[in-house]
């Protein structure tokens, strides 16, 4: 992303124009708008004209406009960014006050300006800015008759192409229909890597699949790109890392990125930091679970003690509706910080920070244990007793008449229930 100004007050107010130059710098700037920024750039909006005879037409015009922020919304199918709005700026085209929705682009130049710069958005927009922090990791997930190509870039996985082909099954007598079908779902596999990966930033490029079906398909890629000349191809073909999956879907990604023995050559991307981080803290968890949290209450508690070591946080955490709720977790942050922790921001469209959601979005390694974070969290749970469903209109006439056969056997237990203790599980 270009920065191609700066302005910010001591008091964190302040503004930035930047152009966006790919979906990633749309997705950092999907992660920097909330509700209550103002945005301002150009946009069409349809503008109605009247000529000397009195009809009216409606002409579609560029206009400027600077939208007071009331929802986001980023389609990463179109690679797009929708910002919705009233706008602040009058013109003859647009009223004061009118609704209106802007799509952002890439290489369009927005402006943004905050009430707040805080030290999490300060963060997003120095790592957009970054031109060293760009996607350098592609993969082909594959299994017979199902492909997946993506991209995996330093805020998100982009899936570039799905690719399906039905594959006829081996026959005894002959297997001729399902070589070809294979060769069919290989060819289509190597048009998209041709189109979708640019090889003068991709450092490397895995394929995994189950079985052989990867060393299957590589051969095959090297064999056409010696046949039809593709150079670029050829030239990059050391990139290729061959590894197992167990499937060809995009949730395979994250055992492939685990696997200690793809370390080495994944070791500069930042996804591979992050799936070290999860690996961590779901060892730990296991080998010391009171060096291991997560949850808002459990992480807050543990930083309050300065016990927290490296904490895991999503990135949708901070792009919450509720100013009070974003500043909550800012606050978390800072203050791991400043007691020398490490901080690592899980983005919601890799395959790690959907694993980290699942844990309600933060967790914690800590540097010494806490045992007393689950105490804590035993005396604020209270038992209700448990209610006593109310007998359906039909069936109340047969309740009265058998509780007056069964009232010497329930007289003792009419009164409020016990409450079930864990005990009465077992």
């Amino acid at each position: 992303m270009k920065l191609l100004g700066k302005s910010i007050e001591k008091d964190g107010a302040g503004h930035v124009d930047v152009i966006p130059e790919d979906v990633d710098d749309l997705w950092h700037l999907y992660n920097l708008i909330v509700t209550g920024d103002r945005v301002k750039c150009k946009t069409m909006r349809k503008v109605q004209s009247e000529n000397a005879t009195g009809s009216t037409t409606n002409v579609k015009k560029v206009i400027m406009v600077k939208l007071c922020v009331q929802s986001v919304f980023f389609d990463t199918q179109a690679e797009v960014l929708r910002v919705k709005g009233t706008n602040e700026l009058e013109s003859e085209n647009i009223k004061l006050g009118a609704h209106h929705t802007v799509e952002i682009e890439a290489q369009r130049k927005i402006g943004l300006e905050k009430d707040c710069w805080d030290s999490i958005f300060l963060e997003v927009l120095a790592e957009a800015t970054d031109d060293t922090l760009r996607a350098d990791l592609a993969a082909v997930l594959l299994q017979e008759g199902l492909a997946h190509i993506c991209l995996v870039t330093s805020a998100m996985t982009i899936t570039k192409q799905k690719i399906e082909v039905s594959i006829p099954r081996k026959r005894k007598c002959s297997a001729s229909q399902h070589d070809k079908g294979l060769v069919r779902f290989f060819e289509q596999i190597l048009l998209g890597v041709q189109r979708n990966i640019r090889w003068d930033v991709v450092k490397v490029c895995i394929v995994a699949s189950p079985g052989f079906l990867k060393d299957d398909f590589f051969k095959y890629l090297i064999s056409e790109a010696q046949k039809r000349d593709f150079k670029e191809l050829l030239e990059n073909k050391g990139k290729f890392v061959l590894c197992h999956s167990s499937s060809g879907f995009k949730h395979s990604l994250k055992e492939i990125l685990s696997d200690p023995s793809m370390a080495t050559r994944l070791a500069d991307t930042k996804a591979a930091s992050e799936v070290r981080a999860l690996e961590d803290f779901y060892q730990m968890l296991s080998d010391d679970p009171d060096r291991a949290v997560y949850g808002p209450v459990h992480c807050f508690k543990a930083a309050e003690k300065d016990a927290v070591a490296v904490l895991l946080i999503a990135d949708s955490l901070f792009r919450s509706t509720s100013l009070a709720e974003r500043k909550k977790f800012v606050t978390l942050v800072e203050k791991v910080k400043e007691t020398s922790g490490d901080v690592k921001v899980f983005s919601s469209q890799h395959v790690t920070g959907e694993s980290l959601g699942h844990l309600t979005g933060v967790a914690a390694i800590l540097r010494f244990p806490c045992p007393e974070l689950d105490d804590e969290e035993e005396e604020e749970v209270v038992v209700a007793p448990p209610e006593t469903p109310e007998p359906p209109p039909s069936a109340k006439g047969q309740t009265s008449s058998s509780s007056s056969s069964s009232s010497s056997s329930s007289s003792s237990s009419a009164a409020v229930p016990r409450p079930q203790s864990p005990a009465d599980d077992d």
